[in-house]
């Protein structure tokens, strides 16, 4: 079944618990969660696309929730939004075409580049596009290789129990 045709009760549920705990996690550690220094500790879940299609929305939705509940400006709610549906997006299609190890890569990749724009353009922090980018990469690299990349083997034991 192509996850993108159809979705089930069954997916709409797992894209809502995904979408809740992300954001869940985001306004909990929100100190850490926003700004030029940032470890985003819910991109962790960023590697659960690799299992299934119903983490693509459930990324958005949370990301979306989070960063409107915790009162991010309108071009960051949007285009930060984007970049985490993008990057679950390219994550689920690169799936059985790359090895697992580079599942937890998009969301790194589109969030250094869209959210470290956002930082400087909309938030005006005062460093270059090149260093605001580096900084919100390096923090994704943890929450999504330091965090994910473990979540994701040991999901991977029970994919066919869980997905």
């Amino acid at each position: 079944m192509n996850g993108i045709q159809k979705m089930t009760v069954k997916d709409l549920v797992r894209g809502g618990i995904v979408a809740a705990v992300y954001a869940l996690l985001t306004i909990f550690l929100a100190p850490i969660s926003s700004g030029l220094v940032q470890c985003r500790v819910s991109e962790a879940l960023c590697v659960l696309p690799y299992f299934t299609f119903s983490a693509v929305p459930g990324l958005f939705i949370g990301c979306l929730a989070a960063n409107l509940l915790t009162g991010a400006p309108v071009w960051d709610v949007l285009f930060g939004s984007l970049a985490t549906l993008f990057a679950a997006y390219v994550t689920y299609a690169m799936r059985n075409r790359a090895p697992k190890y580079l599942a937890p890569l998009p969301p790194v990749i589109c969030n250094a580049v869209v959210v470290g724009a956002l930082l400087v353009y909309v938030y005006g922090v005062d460093v270059s596009y090149p260093v605001a980018a580096a900084y919100v990469g390096a923090g994704e690299l943890i929450a999504c290789y330091a965090l994910g990349l473990p979540l994701l083997l040991a999901l991977e034991r029970y994919k066919e129990k869980l997905f």
